[in-house]
């Protein structure tokens, strides 16, 4: 008799498992699936809140390419004498200034974007130094005319990174 009972026991036992594993089972998937639904909400609205901020980044990182660039740097930074080495270090303290001003904008870029970036910065400030200790370069005047005449025979530093920023920025839009 005793068997009876453990089988009659086993019968209702079985089912009640068996309902409770598909229970636990289904439990389970949908926490999953409402877990991931709600990260997926939550990165869809910091994105929404990010983009502005990224936006504008770009945009400030492009106004100082174009600042830096040397054909309007030269247009907007008159010398204050002849002395072409005082003029070149102000033209340095110009870039690095702007530079300056802009540095936080690299959280919001990619590695890669800001090293273009500060590589267009060191490579214009490298050619003012390089040009102003010329020995033909004899004033203010000369240095404006020789680092404008460079601009013809290559193209700019800061437009090449300006370029890449422009690319980026239609990678992510």
């Amino acid at each position: 008799m005793n068997t009876d009972k453990l089988i009659e026991l086993a019968f209702y036992t079985l089912p009640a498992l068996i309902t409770g594993a598909v229970a636990y089972y289904s439990f389970q998937t949908f926490s999953k699936s409402e877990q991931s639904r709600r990260k997926f909400q939550l990165l869809k609205e910091n994105q929404k809140q990010a983009l502005p901020l990224r936006l504008q980044a770009y945009e400030r990182l492009a106004l100082f390419l174009e600042r830096i660039n040397p054909s309007k740097l030269l247009v907007r930074i008159a010398p204050l004498n002849n002395d072409k080495m005082d003029y070149s270090n102000l033209l340095i303290f110009h870039i690095e200034q702007e530079y300056e001003h802009n540095l936080t904008q690299q959280i919001y870029v990619s590695d890669e974007c800001w090293t273009m970036i500060l590589t267009a910065k060191n490579s214009i400030i490298q050619n003012i130094r390089k040009t102003a200790i010329e020995v033909d370069v004899e004033n203010s005047d000369k240095l404006r005319q020789t680092i404008l005449s460079n601009l013809f025979d290559s193209e700019s530093a800061s437009n090449l990174a300006l370029g890449y920023l422009k690319n980026e920025v239609k990678e992510f839009l």
